[in-house]
């Protein structure tokens, strides 16, 4: 079977690559995002980097990319992306292509490309998130990926941390992607999230740890599994500081000792996600052939 072409849309970049049935990146491609509100110009700097990857033998086209957005991702309206509001990226991008093309966010893409091949690989209950430009999330129930009535479910970003704390992108106040983004980074300290201080990247991690025990709590899963530019660039000490929060707020005996790692794909961890998204709008079970210890599509 040929290899999915698979889209990740974010706030700071635009990527693409070929994802084998196996969950293996075998080339890539991105761009800046343009900072431009022509939804145009944004999609054709997209479709620039697509073409990058393409060699023809594509079966299908997996998409992942921030919300919200309505259900299938006919349109969609990424809060960081502030031209795209009620964009229809599936039409758009399935004429571009001429291929099958499939749009989810791009947390619950990572929770799919994870429970596939990457950290969460044959468990049944965890929720994925990804912390960059934005903060987002896809929660695995029962080995089920969680939609929600307009494909929305599990946006952890919007869980409030923080009552007294930053403005969000929504409107609210005290979100965990108020304090822990690179938008909200960049708001709260006036430098790039790269530039962060020690004090800043605990401060991140806290409250990344706090949302988790959240979830824990509510939904009875030990696992979280974190990529995104912020997370990952941060390391160790990002790390560190949410296990440690973690530890201290959930002790409830099912919620106890509950782990957040590192998402096991790495940096590779968006695109195999929108690759999984792909595979499984053409029925491919991803989540429970890995449990089970069987292969991806083919």
């Amino acid at each position: 079977m040929g290899p999915a072409l698979a889209v990740d849309i974010g706030g700071t970049k635009l990527a693409a690559g070929l994802v084998t049935a196996a969950g293996v990146v075998r080339h890539r491609a991105q761009a800046p995002t343009p900072s431009s509100g022509d939804a145009d110009a944004l999609f054709s700097a997209l479709t620039a980097v697509i073409d990058e990857v393409r060699t023809g033998d594509e079966v299908v086209c997996g998409v992942g990319a921030g919300g919200p957005m309505a259900p299938g991702g006919e349109e969609v309206s990424p809060l960081n992306i502030p031209a795209w509001r009620g964009f229809p990226l599936r039409r758009r991008l399935g004429e571009a292509t001429g291929l099958p093309t499939f749009v989810d966010n791009d947390a619950k893409a990572l929770a799919l490309g994870e429970g596939w091949v990457g950290e969460a690989a044959g468990t049944t209950n965890f929720i994925a998130m990804v912390v960059s430009t934005g903060v987002g999330g896809g929660i695995v129930l029962d080995g089920r990926l969680l939609d929600g009535a307009a494909g929305n479910a599990g946006h952890i970003g919007h869980v409030v941390v923080r009552p007294d704390g930053n403005r969000c992108g929504c409107g609210a106040q005290g979100c965990l992607e108020a304090e822990a983004s690179g938008t909200g980074i960049r708001r709260a300290t006036g430098r790039p999230a790269e530039e962060a201080p020690p004090e800043v990247v605990e401060h991140v991690g806290t409250m990344v740890g706090r949302a988790v025990a959240s979830v824990a709590n509510l939904l009875d899963l030990r696992l979280a599994v974190v990529a995104g530019s912020v997370a990952l660039g941060y390391g160790a000490p990002f790390f560190a500081a949410a296990q440690a929060e973690l530890d201290r707020r959930a002790r409830l005996e099912f919620s106890a000792g509950a782990r957040i790692l590192p998402a096991g794909a790495g940096a590779d961890a968006p695109l195999v996600g929108a690759a999984a998204v792909g595979w499984r709008g053409l029925g491919h079970d991803l989540l429970g052939r890995s449990a089970a210890g069987g292969r991806g599509p083919g």
